[in-house]
């Protein structure tokens, strides 16, 4: 008799928080799923409906494409801030970013060493570290990114976007851009559209909603949350994207994408959530923002040796994340 009671007083109550855990967990690999099964089909929608309308490609892999690859990013971030979870935000981003320079170059590096063009390492890589550094001074002065600032981001992420798509430009100079024929009926693309942003919608919020909830219940604060559990899901595009890429050849698509989705996380994301909400940053630690610079200023510093980064660099790049990832999980 006293053994039932002493069961039903202990084991019961851990046994219900145990399955509402179980069920919170299997609820935020269903929220990643749907959100990258809907930014997939906004993607194939946009991009096809674009080639519709004869807009090129060159202009639709510098908007559509970095858009749709980012999506995850941006929809949880914008949950998050609605939800009043902006450290959460804020630390999917920074997750992210440090994920996409450590962990998807350096396992594309270690799947074929990668040259590195000079534009990227007097363009894209600089601009990356400024964005950086801008968020950091803005976060550190009033541990919150205020409205105007959030515009100031969008204002230079515009400005990137406009420069890049110059530079192409002037590269193709003399070439006539070819535009695929698309011949998916337009209905169909407008579907693929519409689903594609409820899907990113009711995944997102589903998401943000377990993580926060799991972070809560065992203690530990949303922005560690953010920047592991949610970076990892929402970084699955760029790294799917990257490593195949690398596989295949195509080394400047690798490495392009990881920097200017890291560019557009910082500038877009942050920039356009803070312009709607501001975004306090308050859990966000030291060791977080000095990844965020560093992860930048590592890669440059690899791949200026030899404007190459070899397979043992790219070991290096993973281990130093796993190395930050075992420090986030102590903490």
């Amino acid at each position: 008799m006293r053994f039932s009671l002493y069961y039903s007083h202990l084991f019961v109550p851990l046994q219900a928080f145990m399955e509402h855990m179980l069920l919170e967990i299997v609820l935020i690999v269903v929220g990643i799923a749907v959100v990258l099964w809907g930014a997939d089909r906004f993607t194939d929608g946009a991009s096809g409906l674009a080639r519709r309308l004869k807009v090129s490609e060159l202009v639709i892999g510098l908007t559509v494409v970095a858009l749709g690859t980012s999506l995850p990013e941006f929809m949880v971030s914008f949950m998050s801030v609605l939800r009043g979870s902006s450290d959460m935000s804020v630390g999917n981003i920074l997750g992210s970013n440090i994920f996409n320079i450590l962990v998807i170059l350096g396992a594309s590096a270690m799947m074929r060493p990668m040259m590195v063009e000079k534009t990227l390492l007097r363009r894209d890589i600089p601009l990356c570290f400024a964005a950086s550094v801008l968020l950091v001074v803005f976060a550190f002065t009033s541990d919150m990114i205020a409205r105007w600032e959030g515009l100031l981001l969008v204002a230079f992420f515009c400005g990137y976007l406009f420069v890049a798509y110059r530079i192409a430009v002037k590269d193709r100079k003399g070439a006539q851009d070819e535009i695929r024929e698309e011949n998916t009926p337009l209905p169909k693309l407008v579907l693929y559209i519409l689903v594609g942003m409820a899907a990113l919608v009711f995944g997102g919020r589903v998401l943000v909603d377990n993580a926060a909830s799991v972070a809560h219940e065992i203690g530990i604060s949303e922005s560690v949350i953010g920047m592991t559990i949610l970076a990892g899901g929402t970084s699955l595009p760029e790294f799917a994207t990257s490593v195949l890429a690398a596989k295949k050849g195509s080394l400047g698509l690798a490495f392009g994408n990881a920097i200017g989705s890291n560019v557009f996380n910082i500038a877009f994301v942050i920039g356009s959530c803070s312009s709607i909400v501001p975004m306090a940053v308050t859990e966000i630690r030291m060791l977080d923002w000095y990844m965020l610079v560093g992860s930048v200023v590592l890669v440059w510093l690899v791949a200026f040796t030899r404007r190459t980064i070899n397979a043992w660099e790219g070991f290096l790049l993973v281990l130093c994340y796993l190395t930050y990832l075992t420090c986030l999980i102590l903490r």
